[in-house]
């Protein structure tokens, strides 16, 4: 019989000096998450009123760490499954962070975003059921498939993002996504023709994880 997650029996995990709670089953945070968000972090300016998107917000888990080490920053959470958000309004509040730091979006993917952004923060959805072997029986088991599987070989959001991501960025911002090695090539590719640059980088094992995606 496949154990449940020790994150749910527990009902918490650690990320990035925060304390992120797993009430309504959100996907589990990954220590892979946690190292590239705290490498796009490093590059941000602590002092200035950012305007922050996390986007496939989940557990809330990104936008709460940013929120955590930036004071001047507001993050916007945005999820299509409402269910998520007394969640990540618990984190928000174990985490001592102001309500009027935040906002919580119900939408898929841009289709109820309005504002502009100095960075986006993006986990989406991008397993392949082509590659079903890498995940872990216990994931399958437990966590939301919505969460993990994507269409188009787990590239359909991962595009929808890159295309829909003009028009709410602010000059000099940029989009963090994380994604399969296998994608490295189509957002290079796809970036490129949206006049966007794309920067692959590898997470701490040395795999092809996230990349940023900006205008310059």
């Amino acid at each position: 019989m496949t154990a449940e997650p020790s994150a749910y029996q527990i009902g918490w995990v650690p990320f990035l000096d925060t304390k992120i709670f797993l009430d309504s089953r959100p996907l589990i945070p990954r220590t892979e998450t946690e190292y590239w968000v705290e490498q796009a972090l490093s590059s941000l300016e602590k002092t200035r009123a950012l305007h922050i998107l996390d986007l496939f917000a989940g557990s809330g888990c990104i936008g709460i760490a940013l929120l955590a080490h930036l004071p001047q920053a507001h993050v916007d959470f945005a999820e299509i499954d409402e269910r998520h958000f007394p969640t990540i309004e618990k984190n928000i509040s174990e985490n001592g962070i102001s309500t009027e730091r935040v906002s919580l979006i119900r939408t898929d993917v841009w289709s109820a975003i309005t504002g502009t952004y100095d960075s986006v923060f993006a986990n989406p959805p991008y397993l392949s059921k082509n590659r079903i072997e890498r995940v872990q029986d216990s994931v399958l088991a437990f966590e939301p498939e919505e969460a993990l599987f994507a269409e188009e070989d787990g590239f359909a959001l991962i595009r929808r993002t890159l295309e829909g991501l003009l028009p709410h960025l602010n000059p000099g911002g940029a989009l963090y996504i994380e994604h399969e090695p296998e994608h490295s090539v189509p957002i290079k590719s796809l970036a490129s023709l949206l006049d966007l640059k794309a920067e692959v980088r590898k997470d701490q094992y040395g795999v092809l994880r996230y990349s940023r995606i900006s205008t310059e």
